[in-house]
């Protein structure tokens, strides 16, 4: 299955940003949000050990998941970066920044682009290098109105993303002004929590996604 067609196929798309998790965490931790219907993980690679975590996420995808699901590292800032977390099997790559050589490589590589933008102008570049979703960050600063008049001029097959700021009570706002998937952080998971409680955020966070499709 193509990248493209992955993305396409996830009925959930909310993207799970485990930031400082270690790999004796991340077994338990993927299990919990893949059975509380998250479809997508990032492990961004300034926590502790992050390729090791990365490569056991994939494996656990792989066994408890009858489709593919996307799985991968966040805060990647350059090529090498791109090229070690491809060798791990993951499939997605998100950025902080519109980095045109990264979000090339990712693509040539094929894996799932997010890049990070916040700028028209970060918008269409990442868009003409190729990204496949642009994660608007920080989302709550641009805001409604801001995510409203970016989803009138960019190209409507390129979905964004709502990372920073904006939690499940938000939803349907940022879905109604544009915004296709919500990448979540500290609302969802912080250092030391368990599986049973990333797994009881996790399921709130999902059925507010899902009633928020449907309002």
């Amino acid at each position: 299955m193509r990248i493209e067609e992955i993305w396409n196929s996830l009925d959930c798309k909310l993207i799970a940003i485990l930031r400082g998790i270690s790999p004796k965490e991340i077994e338990d931790a993927v299990k919990a949000l893949l059975e509380a219907g998250f479809e997508a993980i990032e492990i961004p690679l300034n926590s502790p050990d992050a390729i090791q975590s990365i490569k056991l996420a994939v494996g656990v995808a792989s066994e408890h998941s009858t489709r593919p699901r996307l799985i991968g590292a966040g805060t990647v800032l350059t090529e090498d970066e791109v090229r070690e977390v491809a060798s791990t099997g993951a499939n997605l790559i998100v950025s902080p920044n519109a980095g045109s050589g990264v979000i090339e490589l990712t693509k040539e590589l094929g894996m799932f682009s997010a890049p990070g933008v916040f700028t028209p102008s970060e918008c269409i570049s990442a868009i003409h290098a190729g990204a496949d979703c642009l994660k608007v960050f920080p989302a709550s600063n641009l805001g409604l109105a801001g995510f409203k008049a970016y989803r009138a001029v960019l190209p409507s097959h390129v979905p964004l993303c709502a990372v920073g700021g904006v939690g499940d009570e938000d939803f349907s706002a940022y879905m109604k002004a544009g915004a296709e998937a919500f990448g979540l952080g500290s609302s969802l998971y912080s250092v030391g929590m368990s599986a049973k409680e990333i797994g009881e955020r996790a399921s709130r966070m999902v059925d507010a996604y899902r009633q928020a499709m449907v309002q």
